[in-house]
């Protein structure tokens, strides 16, 4: 009888922790903090630019820029076309005062390995 008492409290141990930390990530990932967040709150510009890839109406001046210095491509990436696009625009982002931001977690709304964050002067 002992033995299954022991049994139960490891199962409800087990429970109550599971359910703890699934809420605890759940509230981690509804807190998304940076650049790669829904909504794209850095306005971010893919490297290399893609044909693909949805221009908006009010893009950065710096992705511009760079779309206007490298042309976009349709190669998939590991094609000598997209490591030669992508060597071009990272240098064209550099050089017209971006920070480059590697993907490390791609998803539907960030599909791209690379990201251009373009300076943005604070709002005062």
């Amino acid at each position: 009888m002992q033995l299954k008492l022991i049994n139960l409290m490891r199962v409800l141990i087990l429970l109550v922790s599971s359910i703890f930390l699934c809420s605890l990530a759940t509230l981690v990932q509804a807190s998304c903090k940076g650049c790669l967040c829904v909504g794209d709150p850095c306005r971010l510009c893919s490297l290399p630019p893609m044909t693909t890839d949805k221009i908006a109406e009010d893009e950065p001046e710096t992705c511009k820029k760079i779309r206007d210095q490298v042309a976009p491509i349709s190669s998939p990436p590991g094609t000598n076309e997209y490591f030669a696009s992508i060597d071009k625009s990272t240098m064209a982002c550099i050089k017209n005062g971006g920070d480059v931001i590697k993907n490390s977690r791609r998803s539907e709304a960030f599909p791209a390995r690379a990201y251009c964050k373009p300076y943005i002067p604070p709002k005062n």
